[in-house]
């Protein structure tokens, strides 16, 4: 099954929904979703619901463990996770969100209309790399072991990048 990001909010409360096997695809239209949150004066709370998830990736990930961080530095909140997969499960709390999150194994009752994010379709491979760069740099500032886990696939991506975007030198 494809992955899919379902949104939606009520007077400031934001519910994000995952489904799916959840790529890195996705990244994109949730930047710009989490921008528009965050720009609303009305912001109180968010609710990720990884419920529905059958798979996630670390990019994905990361971009949440970005959107826990930024809610607890603007709003001094910690968001809610749902999520009563097993392996998902320890995945988490293996990479330490449980620091970040206050994760529930419940099912969310919430019966609100939620919107699917769009799939950007043209997301560049730099801009693709630049994005797995960033969400794996907000993992890797969680914990040692995700520093360790992660530093060889960063510092590989940001090579890469340094090649496809050499420096011009003008003298």
């Amino acid at each position: 099954m494809n992955g899919q990001i379902m949104v939606g909010s009520h007077e400031g409360v934001y519910v994000i929904r995952f489904e799916g096997d959840v790529r890195v695809t996705l990244s994109g239209s949730f930047d710009h979703y989490l921008e528009a949150m965050f720009g609303n004066p009305d912001f109180s709370s968010v609710l990720v619901d990884l419920n529905d998830a059958i798979a996630i990736d670390s990019t994905s990930l990361g971009v949440i463990a970005r959107l826990s961080i930024n809610v607890h530095q603007r709003h001094g909140k910690v968001p809610t996770l749902l999520c009563q997969s097993p392996d998902i499960l320890r995945v988490l709390n293996n990479m330490g969100f449980d620091d970040i999150f206050a994760i529930v194994d419940e099912a969310f009752g919430g019966g609100q209309q939620l919107a699917q994010l769009p799939v950007p379709h043209d997301m560049s491979e730099a801009v693709m790399r630049s994005k797995v760069i960033e969400a794996h740099r907000v993992l890797m500032s969680m914990n040692e072991d995700n520093e360790s886990a992660f530093k060889d696939l960063v510092c590989a991506l940001e090579l890469e990048n340094r090649k496809q975007s050499p420096e011009v030198f003008v003298g």
